[in-house]
């Protein structure tokens, strides 16, 4: 939210109040208290009639700053993001002429007196301040000329509440030249934020604007550090946008608490990040194969899915999920959780002759109860739904008719809502969907009495969090999948996340890429997409290439709106032979196996994301920090620590790509090309960029019909070229099993050999890429000669 009318003057209806200077600063056992007045402080006289704000600093965890900022403290306490704590890490100390807060390597100063500056600092240098006019106090009068965008049309809703003076509280923390902003949660424009403004706002908008559907309060810089917002509900970021050389964030109300952490690679900022917010959970092994939708809104019943099941495996084209969208309730019942016994008469039955096609079953479900639903009446009854301020059950027609929202914040309610899930898991559903969460409304109270404003973001974590305990007391931990689209900071405990409802185009495909990396930098391990997009009828070229895009995404799914994606009618739509290496069909079963081979890397990737909170699917900037090349990409990305991956966004197979310093090799063709180099290059639909990192040792499983096997049993490492390697390197490779089981590899490299050696009692083999052959070995040691 802008509040400024250029550098000098405010705009219309705006009072600020910044904090002059830090009047005094008080130093507890792990806190610094200062007071800061919103003049200079020159006598006594200056004391009176003056707000002051109260800026308290205090440290969570290692290498992490709290700042709470507050004009009145008295209000009731609101509810903030999960966040972990420890105690004694911190440092205080004052001196005449500041006060410090360490933690870590990372010291919070506040200069006494004015001008108001305080500074964080890390390994000798100045990361970030807040200083002159940064830390404010703002009234807007109604009617002032401030653009609040998709909240101002919500809170325009509220018709039972007259528009009031409204309080912010905002900070600004200085960009340096040439420091570049990511994350803020899976926004589809460009990745790198600067000159934008966000709302943190949940909405359901679709790929191709700029709202989102998982709004994260967090944002990370190339200059080694991070920023929580813990704010769950509007946060408004002008990101160089309004002061150039600042990031400014705002929320309403009377008092703003951010967390700065200290990285300072962007992966240990994460790691630190998603300590404090919660690591990624780990997700069972099926869920990394294909998954196919019945589609949103195409006629189906059990025939029809078990028609596209059996012509997959016909075709040779492993599946692992089947998911059904919607209509497997009846119409207008949204949700009663009950099959349509119209179109799925016996579903116990078929659930189990799906299991017995080695096939795991996610349904949909969403947080409404439809006014013709039979649980609506009761849920009402009962209190469970979210209410208007009169007392009356909050609903509309969007969506469902006559819908309601169930109140997650009643304990009840949720014991409800989830005993109806625990039903379907009996039946033999595996996992669930979780759509919507982002149409949360404002007029409304909730049965804890939270603020509408705040719980209009912080829903989706309550809704997720309800189905996933379910999933995890029934199916056990780490066997516990969601399919979401809605989140918030603390949602990637809960995975897998999709990106929501994207269009049929190359344009569409490529800004769902953008999505993915910007939630990756937002603490999101696993990250998924509809594969063709959603929205219309993706013609054959772009189906083809989002399949091979999606099956090297974390998780892959084929779904659309009204069409099947069944490979195979693209095909015959565009009169191509299946046979031919160029066809959807053969195109889908090239990159599935490839996929389900990798899954002994895909799978460590995934426990990588689980223990330090990196993702499966990485930013450029994430693993080449500090090489200015990388810094705006956002058409390829690290698949893993050593897959790198340019998807192709183009009819004509053209696709340029940026290779970092080293030596890649091509996985499909051995070549080697020495980076750094723009590279461009035509595919066709079998192939894109896939290149393997200098010195990477990739576990390659020996199985490629589905993704849940014993890694061990006949495991291939393939071990690229290091020409930075000395001689006595030693690399090592971890594997891990679907049930448990792991073995450690160790490679060293030495003058004209390459000697590997495991603790592992299965089978393996060592496949070096410049020569040399393939050695198998049991139980002991390969020595390759090079």
């Amino acid at each position: 939210m802008k509040f400024t009318d250029g550098f000098w003057q405010t705009r219309p209806g705006v009072t600020p109040l910044y904090a002059q200077e830090a009047y005094d600063i008080v130093a507890g056992d792990d806190t610094l208290t200062v007071t800061a007045p919103t003049r200079v402080i020159a006598g006594r006289g200056d004391t009176l009639n003056r707000p002051t704000l109260t800026v308290t600093l205090s440290s969570p965890l290692p290498n992490i700053v709290g700042v709470r900022i507050e004009h009145f403290q008295g209000g009731r306490d609101e509810i903030g993001f999960d966040l972990a704590t420890e105690t004694g890490h911190v440092r205080v100390a004052t001196t005449d002429a500041c006060g410090t807060l360490t933690t870590g390597e990372l010291t919070a100063s506040v200069a006494h007196g004015a001008p108001w500056n305080l500074s964080f600092s890390a390994g000798g240098r100045t990361l970030t301040h807040s200083g002159a006019k940064s830390l404010g106090y703002v009234q807007v009068a109604p009617g002032a000329e401030v653009t609040s965008g998709i909240v101002g049309n919500a809170r325009s809703a509220d018709t039972q509440h007259p528009p009031q003076p409204a309080s912010f509280v905002h900070e600004q923390l200085a960009l340096g030249v040439g420091e570049l902003v990511y994350g803020l949660g899976e926004r589809f424009g460009p990745l790198v934020k600067n000159g934008q403004v966000v709302d943190i706002w949940n909405a359901d908008g679709g790929t191709s604007s700029e709202q989102a559907y998982k709004n994260v309060p967090f944002y990370l810089t190339n200059r080694g550090y991070g920023v929580l917002v813990n704010h769950p509900g509007h946060v408004s970021y002008e990101v160089g946008s309004e002061t150039v050389e600042r990031v400014q964030f705002s929320v309403p109300g009377e008092s703003l608490e951010y967390y700065l952490i200290y990285g300072p690679s962007p992966k240990q900022i994460l790691e630190r990040y998603t300590a404090l917010t919660g690591r990624p959970a780990r997700v069972p092994a099926w869920t990394y194969g294909l998954w196919l939708s019945t589609s949103f809104t195409t006629n189906y019943d059990e025939e029809t899915v078990t028609g596209f099941i059996d012509a997959m495996a016909e075709r040779d084209l492993p599946l692992s999920v089947f998911h059904f969208d919607c209509f497997w309730m009846r119409e207008f019942n949204w949700c009663d959780f009950e099959w349509d016994p119209r179109t799925f008469p016996d579903p116990e039955g078929m659930l189990g002759r799906l299991h017995a096609k080695n096939l795991h079953v996610c349904v949909w479900i969403n947080p409404y109860i439809g006014q013709r639903s039979p649980l609506f009446a009761e849920a009402a009854a009962a209190g469970y739904l979210v209410k208007r301020p009169n007392g009356d059950v909050w609903q509309w027609d969007l969506w469902q008719a006559g819908m309601g929202l169930v109140d997650f914040t009643n304990p009840d309610a949720t014991a409800w809502y989830q005993g109806h899930l625990r039903r379907l898991l009996g039946q033999g559903v595996d996992a669930f969907k979780t759509d919507f969460g982002e149409r949360i409304p404002l007029e409304v109270d909730y049965f804890d009495g939270s603020s509408p404003e705040r719980m209009h973001n912080y829903y989706t974590q309550l809704y997720n969090q309800a189905v996933f305990d379910v999933l995890e007391e029934v199916r056990g931990e780490g066997d516990a999948v969601l399919f979401a689209r809605s989140a918030t900071t603390g949602g990637q405990t809960m995975p897998v996340h999709w990106g929501g409802d994207n269009t049929s185009s190359y344009e569409s495909m490529a800004e769902t890429l953008r999505g993915g990396l910007s939630l990756g930098f937002s603490g999101f391990g696993f990250w998924s997409h509809d594969i063709g997009g959603f929205e219309g009828m993706p013609d054959a070229g772009v189906f083809k290439r989002w399949t091979a895009f999606g099956l090297l995404s974390s998780h892959s799914r084929f779904h659309g709106s009204s069409s099947y994606r069944v490979p195979w009618i693209f095909d015959e739509a565009a009169g191509i032979d299946e046979a031919d290496a160029q066809s959807a069909v053969s195109v889908t079963r090239r990159f599935t196996k490839l996929k389900l081979s990798l899954m002994p890397y895909l799978y460590a990737a995934g426990l990588d994301a689980a223990r330090v909170g990196t993702p499966v699917m990485r930013p450029m900037q994430l693993e080449f920090a500090g090489d200015p090349a990388v810094d705006y990409l956002d058409r390829q990305y690290m698949l893993g620590g050593d897959l790198l991956v340019a998807p192709v966004f183009s009819a004509s197979g053209d696709v340029e790509f940026y290779l970092p310093a080293g030596t890649w090799t091509n996985y499909f063709t051995g070549e080697q090309v020495q980076g750094p180099v723009w590279r461009r290059e035509t595919h066709g639909f079998d192939s894109l960029p896939l290149y393997v990192r200098e010195g990477a040792v990739l576990p390659i499983g020996a199985r490629s019909d589905r993704p849940d096997y014993d890694y061990l049993d006949g495991l291939v490492l393939a071990v690229y070229p290091s020409a930075a390697a000395s001689a006595g390197a030693v690399h090592t490779v971890s594997v891990t099993t679907p049930e448990g089981p792991s073995a450690d590899f160790t490679v060293e490299r030495s003058a004209g050999q390459l000697r590997v050696t495991s603790d592992s009692t299965a089978s393996w083999s060592v496949k070096v890429s410049t020569g040399g052959g393939v050695v198998g070995q049991l139980n002991g040691e390969a020595v390759v000669t090079l």
